[in-house]
């Protein structure tokens, strides 16, 4: 597989990671790519979600934490620099098949660190009956994209105030709140700081690296465009 490295440090919206993954999806030959990403405190949200059901927005606006609705399905995300986001851009369009995969290398990635791992029919990934992952899919004409987070040291007080779930969705998980339901891998033990275990994913996951130039910057930027901020 793949990394995909940008060319700068610059920061980021969390709107440019996702059409960075359309781009490469589109763009790129046949193939896997995987990079990995964070943003400052944004809430991301499915296509098919109603916005005021799953997110405070008085809360987001008054502490400034950005609103997006992504193309994929899936649920409601609230991601800060804690939270590493990991992208897969496949050419293979076997839904099912791209899936298994990618979450066994998560999967795999963890148990590696000691944790006792596990995927669910939702497709998060559990560190005993807590989630440490949720990933969704995003289908394209010729390739599949699958995105996913990673609660390495995630605010959960900022987390639990930002989205707000419906008490029949936190029931089906057998949990009162968000709280209850997810876990930060720092809280479980993980002592290896947060650029080495970035370092740790990309050695699970890749095997070679390609850079991207200016000019595919600024057409990843255009595709940008197309996603909404509320």
């Amino acid at each position: 597989m793949i990394h995909l490295v940008l060319p700068d440090s610059a920061q980021r919206r969390l709107s440019f990671y996702l059409a960075m993954e359309e781009w490469a999806a589109m763009s790129l030959p046949a193939g896997d790519y995987f990079f990995l990403w964070q943003v400052a405190p944004t809430v991301i949200f499915g296509r098919n979600q109603v916005m005021e059901n799953e997110v405070n927005l008085e809360y987001c606006r008054e502490h400034g934490v950005d609103i997006v609705r992504r193309k994929s399905g899936g649920g409601c995300v609230y991601s800060d620099m804690g939270n590493v986001m990991l992208s897969y851009v496949t050419s293979d369009h076997n839904v099912e098949a791209v899936f298994r995969s990618y979450l066994d290398q998560v999967v795999e990635a963890l148990r590696g660190l000691g944790f006792s791992a596990s995927k669910t029919e939702h497709n998060d990934v559990l560190v005993g009956e807590c989630k440490v992952s949720g990933n969704a899919f995003f289908s394209l004409p010729h390739s599949s994209i699958v995105h996913g987070t990673m609660l390495y040291d995630t605010d959960f007080d900022a987390l639990e105030k930002a989205i707000t779930p419906s008490a029949e969705k936190l029931a089906k998980h057998g949990v009162k709140s968000v709280r209850q339901r997810v876990v930060n891998l720092r809280d479980l033990g993980l002592g290896m700081p947060l650029e080495a275990f970035k370092a740790y994913l990309l050695s699970c996951f890749c095997d070679s690296e390609r850079m991207l130039t200016e000019e595919e910057v600024e057409q990843i930027k255009e595709i940008e465009k197309t996603y909404i901020h509320y």
